[in-house]
């Protein structure tokens, strides 16, 4: 199956911003083809200082999300 996420959600949410690169992992780990499309405030979490800060909660931070995000070699449109 072909999977598009687009997200909006920035650092303001960051449990919100944090699930468009978590479902993309989930999807591409069940063998799925994901790719993420990020817009408006969305666009800041590609800055390395917003990867850093961003901890959702309940969830790993996004320092830790977005490496297996390139791991698994998943497009990014912003």
């Amino acid at each position: 199956m072909k999977v598009l996420i687009k997200s909006a959600w920035g650092s303001d949410d960051p449990t919100k911003a944090a699930f468009a690169f978590l479902h993309a992992n989930a999807f591409a780990e069940a063998g799925h083809e994901v790719r993420i499309f990020l817009l408006g405030e969305a666009v800041n979490l590609m800055k390395d200082e917003m990867i850093a800060s961003v901890t959702p909660v309940g969830w790993p931070p996004l320092s830790e999300i977005i490496p297996k995000t390139i791991a698994h070699r998943i497009p990014l449109n912003i």
